[in-house]
């Protein structure tokens, strides 16, 4: 059976406590997290075969990371072994009207000083048929970026279908390139595009006016309609896209969010139904839980609007588990989906 492969940096994650602020209490909870790794773990748990590629340095922290990774199923053989230190974020949840806030500490990682040709894309991709990355990683570093490129063209000229979740971060762009220059050129060469409202704008400068009512990512007020032009301006802006997912998060608090998701296909437009997520545990990692359940749908050959359900359901239950990892199985997912969202004992 073809594989996935899915590429891009894998961090220590250092969170504080429950929803304490730093070192409210003198400790940090580490875990492992990462946009694509978190995809892989996804697509692994739903069962299907996944590698994931990266660079990390050659120590027991890595090697920790690697060994998680091997726990869930993901496929590692391709991660290269250089470089000085692993890449980590810091987490400190948010709680009611406190947001959470992310300090990343990724500056000279081994993925951000590796350079293009230490990873054998022929190899990596020879039995592969759907390639995922986000654009985190080209964020990082010029080098980081030229990796990125290095292992779209080689998708492309094998033939595989390549997945992008644009995720802007402001806090990353710090190399000299702005977002829109290099994430433009990496988005011509993506078929199935993955985004909010904000990723469009800020890392492809592709946005609509606003029309019925005010779009306002911070104060949870989304016009749905309003997507139905932006996904198809997106397919306008970049011919080879095939389909576009948009993610709708209405956020009411840190803690309380609407969650739904539409996807454009060249042809229909579709919206999902909407989940009233209370009480969250842990959103991050949300949008790679979508991302994790998108492809598995497309890729299981799920029409359109089933594919787009599946995701944003996968997407919702993540939102209950903490870490950046979604450890849900397909029934888990199908049994959201078919309404069972009591969350009754089952016994």
């Amino acid at each position: 059976m073809k594989h996935i492969v899915t590429f891009g940096e894998i961090m220590l994650r250092l969170k504080a406590p429950g929803t304490e602020r730093f070192f409210q209490s003198p400790m940090l909870e580490a875990t492992f997290g990462g946009g694509e790794a978190n995809v892989a773990v996804s697509l692994a748990n739903f069962g299907l075969p996944v590698s994931f590629v990266t660079v990390l340095p050659n120590n027991l922290i890595a090697d920790a990371c690697l060994a998680e990774l091997r726990r869930f199923g993901v496929d590692i053989k391709e991660v290269v072994r250089q470089g000085t230190r692993m890449g980590i974020y810091f987490l400190e949840a948010g709680a009611n009207q406190r947001p959470s806030v992310v300090v990343y500490d990724r500056s000279e990682s081994a993925i951000a000083t590796a350079q293009p040709g230490c990873l054998d894309w022929g190899r990596i991709l020879a039995d592969a048929d759907w390639f995922h990355l986000t654009g985190i990683t080209p964020a990082i570093s010029q080098s980081a970026a030229d990796l990125c490129l290095e292992a779209l063209h080689a998708a492309r000229s094998q033939g595989v279908t390549i997945s992008c979740d644009y995720n802007y971060r402001k806090n990353l762009w710090k190399y000299g390139k702005s977002a829109q220059s290099v994430m433009t050129e990496i988005a011509r060469l993506v078929d199935v595009g993955i985004a909010n409202e904000e990723d469009c704008q800020k890392a492809l400068g592709i946005e609509v006016e606003a029309s019925g009512s005010n779009q306002s990512i911070e104060g949870g007020h989304l016009n749905r309609a309003h997507y139905e032009a932006l996904c198809k301006k997106m397919l306008e802006t970049f011919p080879n896209l095939k389909k576009q997912a948009i993610t709708l998060r209405e956020s009411v608090s840190a803690d309380h969010n609407g969650w739904s998701a539409c996807l454009y296909n060249g042809k229909e437009f579709f919206v999902s139904r909407k989940y009233d997520i209370s009480d969250i545990v842990d959103r991050v990692g949300g949008g790679d839980a979508f991302a994790g359940g998108l492809i598995y749908g497309l890729r299981q050959n799920m029409a359109d609007a089933d594919a787009l359900e599946f995701a944003v359901a996968a997407s919702c239950l993540k939102h209950s588990i903490s870490g950046d990892f979604n450890r849900v199985s397909v029934a888990e997912v199908e049994r959201l989906m078919k309404g069972d969202a009591s969350g009754r004992v089952q016994r």
